[in-house]
């Protein structure tokens, strides 16, 4: 099969009385079976364009298997996690399944240990290890019942944030990947939610706090690789050079780095390692063409550039292809219903069996402006935010107030006011930023900055000429850089304002 087709085939490998979910993909003259980590989930996987190119990557020089173990993924989730042992089991219920009578057995992180009980149990089925981020055992040697009680009062934290906006999975296990793709922790954090239940992930870990192979693994004389980032910040490298002591037939690699996940970070200098340890070289490959990068900015009004050059608007055709690419980057990567965009696009249309080929010319015009950036399916489209960047999530992603306010250049869209659409996502951005200006007007004022809080303030009442408060700082900054006649101004502007609105007005004495 093509690893580069949108779905790989899942199939199914029964397994004491449960299905365990296994995927296929690849070719050459080796076979590679991936052992699981943690959790994980092999059809959602693919969603993700650095595990993706990974996985490409496997497929190019191997036949290449990968499963979710029992009780994860999309394996049947009702089964109870497996221990150790009955993983050993599992793993040749699926390679049985898949009709692989030998392979080299690929043991990620918390799959390590079972990678060598397999290899220790079925060694003629074992053409070579490799071993990333992992050991014999995942712990130090010799924890007291102390330290095993706080290893577990730990897993049960880390456990209640699996999945949530508090997750530390992706920026903590791939610190790389989250600072080049912002969306990553977001789409990790649901990742998390397909791949194990809470209770799941905690029987998980719990059973790493008893797992220790150093005595076994000197008995496994089988051809090994182990490969370990330096200063990976989950399972240190002293367990792997601890591994590459014990294993009589091992060659350790350290990669700098601190990415614990194998996708983040510098995937060549280890992928080039594992193609050379399976295959006895490295194929040459084209360089694949650059995909250039691509910004929406929408706050203050509406603009695509590619590679840093804005698209002029004659690009577009026509107006009902920006209306779409405003619409989408307004769902901010959520998914907008083929319905919704029928009634936004051509609203007195009828017919509605003529309105999907329209809007498919439509979307095409988006996908070459943008080169790809939306995802479609029957039902909805959305836009694909790890290909391309806006400010309105930049804006969002802005954590103190200097930085909110820096990136607020406006509000949403102007031009599109009357849109119903917009009318939330309008709110919500410029309250964010109103609240920010305010905070930081008001302690430049009290720190003697009256020339800052003075360009606040102008920046908050442009934006809403009725805002009494931002008014109060702008008379009273005015008034401390000794300038009564702007001062004065100010306030017949702030009297104008509320009268318009039939409000009570406060003397100019009672605002400073």
């Amino acid at each position: 099969m093509d690893v580069r087709s949108p779905e790989v085939e899942t199939r199914f490998a029964p397994a004491r009385g449960a299905r365990l979910a296994y995927q296929v993909f690849g070719s050459g003259g080796q076979t590679v079976v991936a052992i699981p980590p943690t959790a994980q989930n092999i059809e959602m996987a693919w969603e993700q364009p650095a595990i993706r190119a990974m996985l490409e990557r496997f497929g190019s020089f191997c036949r290449y298997l990968h499963f979710d173990k029992r009780g994860t993924g999309c394996s049947d989730r009702r089964s109870r996690v497996a221990d150790i042992d009955e993983r050993v089991d599992d793993l040749r219920a699926v390679m049985d399944h898949a009709g692989i009578e030998h392979a080299y057995l690929f043991g990620n992180s918390e799959g390590g240990p079972m990678t060598l009980l397999f290899a220790a149990s079925y060694p003629d089925r074992v053409d070579g290890l490799i071993l990333a981020g992992t050991g014999a055992s995942l712990l130090p040697p010799d924890l007291s019942p102390e330290d095993v009680a706080r290893e577990r009062e730990g897993i049960v934290r880390y456990a209640a944030r699996w999945g949530t906006e508090d997750s530390p999975v992706a920026r903590g296990m791939a610190p790389t990947l989250s600072a080049q793709d912002p969306g990553f922790p977001a789409w990790h954090r649901r990742y998390e939610r397909f791949a194990a239940s809470q209770d799941s992930l905690i029987d998980l870990l719990e059973l790493t706090l008893h797992v220790d192979l150093r005595e076994l693994v000197p008995r496994i004389d089988i051809p090994a690789l182990i490969l370990h980032r330096t200063d990976d910040r989950v399972i240190p490298v002293e367990r792997a050079r601890e591994l590459a002591e014990l294993l009589p037939n091992a060659r350790l690699i350290e990669q700098p780095g601190e990415d614990h996940f194998n996708y983040s970070g510098d995937v060549d200098g280890w992928m080039d390692e594992f193609e050379r340890f399976v295959t006895g070289g490295i194929r040459s490959r084209p360089v694949e063409p650059r995909r250039p990068t691509v910004r929406i900015r929408t706050l203050g009004g509406f603009a695509v550039e590619v590679d840093g050059t804005e698209v002029p608007v004659g690009a577009w055709g026509s107006r009902l292809a920006r209306q779409l690419c405003k619409r989408l980057v307004a769902a901010r990567g959520w998914p907008v219903t083929r319905d919704e965009l029928f009634e936004l696009l051509w609203p007195d249309e009828t017919d509605r069996r003529r309105l999907g080929a329209r809007l498919s010319v439509q979307l095409s015009t988006v996908r070459r402006i943008l080169h790809g950036g939306v995802i479609a399916d029957r039902e909805t489209i959305r836009l694909d935010l790890a290909e391309v960047t806006t400010d309105l999530e930049e804006f969002h992603r802005a954590v103190d107030d200097a930085a909110i306010v820096a990136s607020y250049s406006g509000d949403l869209l102007p031009e599109d006011v009357y849109e119903d659409w917009t009318d939330a996502v309008r709110f919500e951005a410029r309250t964010r930023f109103t609240v920010a200006a305010h905070r930081l007007a008001e302690a430049a004022l009290r720190d003697g900055d009256a020339d800052e809080a003075v360009t606040l303030a102008h920046r908050l009442v442009e934006l809403d000429g009725y805002d009494e408060r931002a008014y109060t700082t702008l008379i009273t900054a005015l008034r401390r850089l000794g300038e009564p006649r702007r001062a004065a101004e100010a306030y017949d502007a702030y009297v104008a304002a509320l009268r318009e609105l039939d409000l009570p007005v406060r003397e100019l004495e009672d605002l400073v």
